[in-house]
């Protein structure tokens, strides 16, 4: 699996608060999880994908755990907010790849999601 990767801290809170604070929008994310996952991640497993992954980040930067935006702020807010915690912390962060992470396929999630009885799979 690859090394770490410096990764800018908004697409880290983007995974550690559940808000998309990235400034590279979805991009930003699906390059993060694809990091640590060491695979493309496909848009109905980024929930999944991110749950997997927060408690690894917490844990590689235990100061996350407490970094949270503030309630009900609007965008405004929330971009002063990202810019002083980029201050506090670096504007990117280090991160390592899940040492666990077992491959997950796509189509078997999304067939997961739905049951598989409602999934057309070619050749089924």
């Amino acid at each position: 699996m690859a090394d770490a990767r410096m990764i800018p801290l908004a697409d880290v809170l983007s995974v550690t608060t559940d808000i998309l604070l990235s400034r590279s929008h979805m991009d930003g994310l699906y390059a993060l999880l694809g990091h640590m996952t060491g695979q493309d991640v496909f848009t109905h497993q980024l929930p999944s994908v991110a749950d997997a992954c927060k408690p690894a980040l917490i844990q590689q930067h235990p100061f996350l755990a407490d970094l949270t935006p503030p309630a009900e702020a609007d965008t405004p807010d929330l971009m002063a907010w990202l810019v002083e915690a980029e201050r506090a912390h670096g504007e990117e962060i280090s991160v390592t790849p899940l040492e666990t992470w077992m491959r997950r396929d796509p189509i078997e999630d999304a067939a997961d999601m739905v049951g598989a009885d409602k999934v057309w799979l070619p050749g089924a």
